[in-house]
């Protein structure tokens, strides 16, 4: 295990708001990568996606690099653009 994971594991025991304040924006990080990922793997720019969903380029970076409290209306339209469908699953 790295140090940086130990680093984690070890603050998340011992401060529960650096726990709650990880976990969430991990989840807000891992949703831009995957958003990213999803245009990269359809061979699209960001300009390129942004003209087929009627906004900006600076919409779509926001979008990738800062997913907090983006709407599922705007994650539907985001998946459509690129010729796919948004599934999601609560666990």
């Amino acid at each position: 295990m790295s140090d940086l994971k130990k680093y984690i594991r070890k603050r998340k025991a011992s401060d529960p708001e650096f726990a709650e304040g990880f976990d969430s924006g991990y989840e807000q990080f891992k949703i831009g990568v995957m958003l990213k990922q999803a245009r990269e793997e359809a061979g699209m720019t960001q300009a390129e996606l942004a003209a087929r969903m009627n906004t900006k380029k600076t919409a779509i970076s926001r979008i990738e690099n800062h997913a907090e409290d983006i709407k599922l209306s705007t994650l539907d339209k985001f998946a459509r653009a690129l010729g796919k469908k948004l599934k999601l699953e609560v666990a």
